[in-house]
């Protein structure tokens, strides 16, 4: 499955929440996660979405644990079965 699949089956997911799932672009800031999620209540997550199997680059890595220090949730997503873990998570935090 693309990546741009499994990114696009979350959005349809956050929109069915009610929420929002903008795409993140940082110009002058590269490795920033794909999307961030924001669902009601004030709930909010970064996502990296990949195609199966893969892994986050070594800037993206340092970028997620850069915004995991400052106590925001951050998700690697690669395969369309996870969406409703991770927003359920999202939800419950």
């Amino acid at each position: 499955m693309l990546e741009k699949t499994i990114e696009r089956k979350l959005v349809e997911a956050v929109k069915a929440m009610g929420g929002i799932a903008p795409k993140l672009t940082c110009p002058g800031f590269d490795g920033m996660p794909d999307r961030f999620v924001l669902l009601p209540k004030g709930k909010i997550a970064f996502i990296e979405v990949k195609s199966p199997g893969e892994r986050p680059r070594s800037l993206q890595e340092s970028r997620h644990g850069m915004l995991r220090r400052l106590c925001f949730p951050v998700y690697v997503l690669d395969n369309e079965t996870a969406i409703r873990r991770i927003l359920d998570e999202i939800q419950s935090a």
